[in-house]
């Protein structure tokens, strides 16, 4: 009888340990591959997205197509470990993306329709000169475009493909903003 209580005692044990890894172990799939919580801090991407929102970041559909035009992005800080930017698409690869002293997006010449923008842009940074974007290459650009470090800013600059880390896809928190992220 005690013999039998110890049998099933340490199959109970032996069955939670095996039920905690896999458990581990599917966490660690999902957060590496199909998506990871993310918090916005600061007002660049106002009023899109707002300082201390919580997201939920899509890793996966882009193994399967290529980021668009005015997707809104995740990618980290060439210069700062574990610190994470989150802008919009403007400038797709092969384009050639220029700012003029007005403030105007031109997209291979021709002005860009958009209307995400905060404000109109007093600082053309490095986008004053033509910037023809390379293979893999993406431009840029916050929301509140005159409080963003975005593809204007040399220690931004372009963003490689490679090092998107993902797609803003769903707010978590606040609770009252809770929904799917608006690209388009």
């Amino acid at each position: 009888m005690e013999k039998e209580k110890k049998k099933i005692n340490l199959k109970d044990t032996v069955s939670f340990i095996i039920y905690i890894a896999v458990v581990f172990v599917i966490t660690y799939l999902v957060i590496t591959y199909v998506g990871q919580r993310t918090e916005v801090i600061g007002t660049s991407m106002e009023y899109t997205l707002s300082d201390g929102d919580n997201l939920i970041v899509d890793k996966i559909s882009y193994r399967f197509h290529a980021p668009e035009r005015f997707d809104i992005i995740v990618f980290p800080y060439q210069y700062k470990e574990d610190t994470y930017y989150i802008k919009r698409i403007i400038g797709l690869p092969g384009e050639t993306v220029q700012i003029d002293d007005n403030g105007t997006i031109y997209i291979d010449g021709k002005e860009l329709k958009e209307s995400y923008g905060r404000e109109i842009i007093k600082n053309p940074g490095t986008a004053a000169e033509p910037i023809k974007l390379g293979e893999g290459e993406y431009f840029v650009l916050g929301d509140n475009r005159n409080a963003s470090s975005d593809s204007r800013d040399p220690s931004v600059g372009i963003i490689k493909r490679d090092d998107i880390v993902g797609r803003a896809w769903l707010r978590i928190y606040p609770f009252s903003k809770f929904g799917f992220i608006k690209h388009k």
